[in-house]
C-alpha cells in the first residue's frame, strides 16, 4: 500500500485519480481549493477511511507555506500535481494579456515547484518516490503546429522545463520524476468533444506511473505510455 498525494481532486482528473487509487487499496491525501465545489470527493472522505482531504489554493503563498504543517511528517510515496488552469481562451495574437498570463503561470508552472520544495521532507520518507506532473502536448514547442493559445502552451512548457531539472537533481536521492499528458479528456477544460473519458485517461497514466522506472525519470510520456517530443 502506498501514500499517494493528489493536488487538486475536487473534480476530473484529480477526482478520478483519488477514486482510483483508492480502489487498488492505497491511502490518498487529497487537496481541493473550495471544499464548496467538491462534493464528490467530500462524500468519499464520509465513506473511505483511506482519504484524507486538505484544502490547498497553490495560487496563494500563504496556503502554500502553511500546508506542511498540515501533512506533519507523513511519508508520501506518490505525488501527483494535478492542479492547473487553461486561461484566457482568446490568448491569439495581439490579445494576449500580462495580468492574466502572470496568474496562469504562478498555478502552472511556479506553484509545482514550490509545492515539491516545501514538502521535499515527506517525499524523502516515501518509499516509491515517484514524482508526476500532469502537464499537456500543448506544452511541447515540437509539437506545436497550431500556433496561438499562447498563455496556456507557455505555462506547460515552462512547467516541462521545470520538471526536467527537478527530475536531474533530484535523481541521486532515487527519485523518478515524469511529466504526463493525459490526453484530450471530456473534463471542463476539455470540453464535451474530447476524444476519450477522464476513466480511460486516468487508467491509462495509473499505469504508466506504475511502469516508471529510473531510467525513464525526466520522460515526457503520453497516458498511454507513448513519448512525446519536447
Amino acid at each position: 500500500m502506498a501514500t499517494v498525494l493528489v493536488i487538486g481532486a475536487n473534480r476530473g482528473i484529480g477526482l478520478e485519480f483519488t477514486k482510483q487509487y483508492l480502489s487498488r487499496g492505497d491511502q490518498v491525501i487529497a487537496t481541493y481549493r473550495n471544499g464548496s465545489v467538491a462534493d464528490e470527493l467530500n462524500h468519499l472522505s464520509a465513506t473511505n477511511a483511506k482519504l484524507n482531504l486538505f484544502t490547498l489554493d497553490v495560487s496563494s503563498k500563504e496556503s502554500l507555506s502553511t500546508f506542511p504543517s498540515k501533512l506533519n511528517e507523513m511519508p508520501i510515496d506518490l505525488f501527483i500535481n494535478n492542479a492547473g488552469v487553461y486561461g484566457p481562451r482568446d490568448s491569439v495574437f495581439g490579445n494576449v494579456d500580462e495580468d492574466n498570463w502572470l496568474s496562469v503561470l504562478r498555478i502552472n508552472s511556479i506553484a509545482p515547484l514550490l509545492l515539491t520544495q516545501l514538502i521535499i521532507e515527506n517525499l524523502r520518507k516515501g518509499e516509491v518516490k515517484k514524482l508526476i506532473y500532469v502537464t499537456s502536448k500543448m506544452g511541447s514547442i515540437d509539437d506545436n503546429k497550431g500556433g496561438g493559445a499562447y498563455v496556456y502552451r507557455s505555462s506547460k512548457a515552462a512547467l516541462n522545463a521545470i520538471v526536467k531539472s527537478v527530475a536531474v537533481d533530484l535523481s541521486s536521492e532515487g527519485f523518478t520524476t515524469a511529466v504526463l499528458h493525459p490526453g484530450w479528456v471530456q473534463t471542463d477544460m476539455g470540453g464535451p468533444n474530447a476524444l476519450i473519458n477522464v476513466q480511460t485517461s486516468v487508467s491509462g497514466m495509473v499505469s504508466v506511473i506504475e511502469k516508471l522506472s529510473s531510467e525513464d525519470s525526466g520522460s515526457f510520456l503520453n497516458y498511454d505510455g507513448s513519448v512525446i517530443p519536447w
